[in-house]
């Protein structure tokens, strides 16, 4: 359940709302399950009266910072992760600028400037793999002396494992890169989702009866190409639909695009913020002999797509 109130602090901006929390700490890229269970460990402790939880995070992710050359294909932008945050029941998020400054701070200094100075914490829970400050020098053992020293719990969350396989956003990043979605959704809890504003397209697929929403996604994004049943939320209103995600080879080739045909819906979406949540993977992209090939195919991955929504049941992101 959603906290009403859910209040975001950026750096050491003015405001007292998150001081004195039991904060849990880390990138929560796609708050996925083992995200949620340090984020369980932060809202049991903020449960007694008088007692708040928040979401410490970093943006931009720090790999991206030390490897601005590299492209990262993030699950979750920040605003869509502060969206998963606030469903999570925590009171708010902290949200630190990661930049030089920040990234040259030693782990004592993180400690006594951030999280006991600015925050004031009454308690932290990490990943048992979380490690922050100058070259990585504050582990979890180093962050629960601290806590020890000036008077802040740390609880110390383990590996969750599913099947065996531990759950962490590097196997979801490659299960969406396979288009192997139930993989992704099984370690998320949700279908992965992304979020954008509709722009023009070159209204080919009005052409051919299928008219399309358009959205840009990051380049980084690396989604697998080619067809996928999706479920859409556009102002609050859930539309079903097949999407096209990819170069289009049938016509241009051209920059990578997202195409959503949304079933039984009429209306203009130029310019609407729209939640696009990847239910079912159907096929990859394909040449066709001619448009009537390609309508027929289209036609038929709508079939298929109504099929998988309706075995999805009302799957959704919790946002």
């Amino acid at each position: 359940m959603a906290v009403q109130n859910f209040q975001v602090v950026h750096d050491f901006a003015p405001g007292e709302a998150l001081r004195g929390a039991t904060v849990a700490i880390g990138n929560f890229d796609g708050v996925h399950r083992g995200h949620k269970a340090v984020i369980a460990a932060a809202l049991a402790r903020g449960r007694a009266p008088g007692k708040r939880s928040a979401a410490l995070t970093f943006e931009p992710h720090p790999r991206a910072f030390f490897n601005p050359d590299e492209p990262l294909f993030r699950l979750t932008p920040e605003a869509a992760k502060l969206r998963l945050l606030a469903a999570t029941g925590l009171d708010g998020a902290i949200v630190l600028t990661f930049n030089a400054e920040l990234a040259k701070l030693s782990a004592e200094d993180f400690v006594q400037r951030v999280l006991v100075d600015r925050f004031a914490i009454s308690g932290a829970a990490i990943g048992f793999n979380f490690h922050f400050g100058a070259n990585r020098a504050g582990s979890p053992d180093f962050l629960q002396a601290q806590g020890k020293q000036h008077g802040f719990t740390v609880d110390i969350v383990p590996p969750l494992l599913d099947g065996g396989r531990p759950v962490s956003s590097g196997p979801i990043r490659a299960a969406l890169a396979a288009g192997r979605l139930d993989d992704a959704a099984e370690f998320l809890s949700y279908p992965w989702f992304v979020s954008g504003t509709v722009i023009h397209g070159d209204k080919r697929g009005r052409e051919l009866g299928f008219p399309t929403a358009n959205l840009r996604l990051d380049p980084a994004c690396a989604l697998r190409h080619g067809i996928y049943a999706v479920r859409t939320a556009i102002a609050g209103r859930r539309c079903d639909g097949v999407a096209n995600f990819g170069r289009r080879p049938m016509f241009d080739t051209g920059a990578v695009l997202l195409e959503i045909f949304l079933f039984d819906f009429t209306g203009d979406l130029y310019g609407a913020d729209i939640d696009v949540a990847f239910v079912a993977w159907l096929r990859d992209e394909a040449m066709f002999a001619s448009a009537e090939d390609l309508m027929r195919q289209m036609k038929e991955d709508s079939r298929l797509a109504r099929e998988a929504l309706t075995r999805a049941g009302d799957a959704f992101p919790p946002i």
